[in-house]
């Protein structure tokens, strides 16, 4: 039996997941059992099984990540439980790392860095995702969470816990249920991996889209809770400002065109979010 399950749901990205099992691969060995879950992608997996053909590959129908990756704990038997996006890029020492700081705490998030796939200069969107795309340390040390493209947990706890939950913030509301059950959630930055930035507009939003409908679903549906919703719609404009000087501090961001250029998506993407936010509130969807 394995001593750890590597599990990555995929959907339609057969470039990027084979990018990811590519980076793996040098790092496998008899004690890591790698899983595909593929969610019921439109494009064929071909170049995949011609790629990796010892690979795993079981396809779950049931639409969304969570349900993905409660699929993949459950056709493996490791005592460890790695979770891996399929857009991620492993680390060349990714696997040796999260064997070394597994036992570290009963749920440990690494570091997401953000690289771009297309040369400079960078689009509005890239520059956004350069400053506030996937501030791992953040999540896990302030608000207590970490996200499931770079999560290692243990077969016990994911048991005590229970599955990801599909249509909320599932990585979220898991880390929350997982601390109030008093497991301990630790950040280690030398477990790293990349994640691509966004390209445009129309990607970016779509991502913050999905990202609003899952957090109002942890937010919750009552009176007092649609109340503490609106508030949170309503303090968006405010944290352009709070937020500019983040942007223009930032060393990823080169010269006042990249600048100017995050400024901009940070003020529209605020005031989008506002606008769905507040319709959430009033319960015409987004």
């Amino acid at each position: 039996m394995a001593d750890a399950a590597v599990i990555i749901p995929h959907y339609n990205d057969v470039t990027r997941l084979l990018r990811c099992l590519a980076a793996l691969a040098p790092q496998l060995d008899e004690r890591v059992d790698v899983l595909v879950v593929d969610n019921g992608s439109t494009d064929s997996l071909a170049p995949v099984r011609a790629a990796c053909p010892d690979l795993r590959i079981v396809i779950e129908t049931r639409k969304g990540a969570a349900n993905a990756r409660n699929r993949g704990v459950a056709e493996t038997t490791a005592p460890r439980l790695f979770f891996l996006d399929s857009d991620c890029l492993p680390a060349s020492d990714w696997l040796a790392t999260a064997f070394r700081v597994a036992p570290s705490a009963d749920l440990v998030g690494g570091a997401v860095h953000v690289f771009d796939e297309t040369p400079p200069p960078r689009s509005g969107a890239q520059a956004f995702e350069a400053v506030f795309a996937f501030d791992f340390r953040t999540y896990i040390e302030k608000k207590g969470f970490s996200g499931t493209g770079n999560l290692l947990t243990r077969r016990d706890v994911f048991t005590d816990v229970g599955e990801f939950v599909a249509g909320l913030s599932e990585d979220m509301d898991w880390c929350h249920r997982a601390r109030a059950k008093g497991y301990r959630l630790t950040y280690a930055e030398d477990l790293q991996v990349g994640h691509p930035s966004r390209g445009d507009w129309p990607t970016l939003a779509r991502k913050w889209r999905r990202l609003t409908t899952e957090m109002f679903g942890v937010n919750g549906r009552g009176a007092s809770a649609r109340l503490k919703w609106a508030l949170k719609a309503l303090a968006m404009p405010v944290s352009i400002l709070a937020h500019a000087p983040k942007v223009m501090r930032h060393p990823a961001l080169n010269g006042v065109a990249e600048r100017r250029a995050a400024l901009g998506t940070l003020a529209r993407l605020r005031l989008t979010r506002m606008v769905w936010m507040l319709r959430q509130v009033a319960g015409l969807g987004i």
